[in-house]
């Protein structure tokens, strides 16, 4: 119900008058005040209400976030256990690839093939020297490989004692093998025209 139906239309008109261009409203307590308040007043409610409304749908998201707190922190801490476990995976892979680079070089030309002779050695005895070759724990093995299984190793050459390469010396003599030195006072020119003029007689 508004104003001018609650007063008369007669007792509305002379309210108007008395009020001017003020806008009357009616509230439930029955005081009279001017619209624009009321509508102020209004708005501020409906403002306060929204944002008690914005605050509590905060609340539940901050309840709800809080509550996968939990949830979150277990997926980190797989992601990280899962990033350890391939960082570690990987310098495994590579030390596994530096070791067996190094045997390879180490048992190129010992063995007939360094693939079997690697596959029987001891690994975690074998250490690598920071330039990739092989430090120390590999001699060792290879000798007692080479004593059960010498078949896989190439054998090596050692001469055997007191044999000589058999070969042609150069004849000893005052030039070793060159020729003859120049006799002084010896004109070879000379001596072929002299052959010749004797010759001729």
């Amino acid at each position: 119900m508004d104003l001018r139906e609650l007063l008369g239309e007669d007792l509305y008109n002379q309210v108007v008058e008395k009020a001017g261009d003020k806008k009357l409203a009616v509230v439930n307590d029955g005081n009279w005040f001017p619209k624009d308040k009321f509508d102020e007043v209004n708005n501020t409610k409906k403002r306060l209400e929204t944002d008690l409304k914005d605050r509590d749908k905060q609340l539940a998201d901050l309840q709800k976030a809080a509550g996968d707190v939990p949830a979150l922190q277990d997926q980190i801490t797989k992601l990280q256990e899962d990033n350890k476990a391939a960082t570690d995976k990987y310098n495994a892979d590579m030390q596994e690839l530096r070791l067996n680079t190094a045997l390879k070089m180490a048992l190129n030309g010992q063995a007939h093939d360094p693939d079997i002779v690697s596959s029987l050695l001891d690994k975690s005895q074998i250490e690598i020297a920071e330039d990739g070759s092989i430090k120390a724990g590999l001699d060792n093995q290879l000798t007692g490989l080479r004593e059960s299984k010498g078949f896989l190793f190439v054998p090596k050459e050692e001469p055997k004692p007191g044999f000589q390469p058999q070969g042609v010396k150069p004849a000893e003599g005052a030039g070793h093998g060159n020729p003859p030195a120049p006799l002084k006072g010896y004109d070879a020119g000379k001596s072929i025209a002299e052959q010749r003029n004797g010759s001729e007689k």
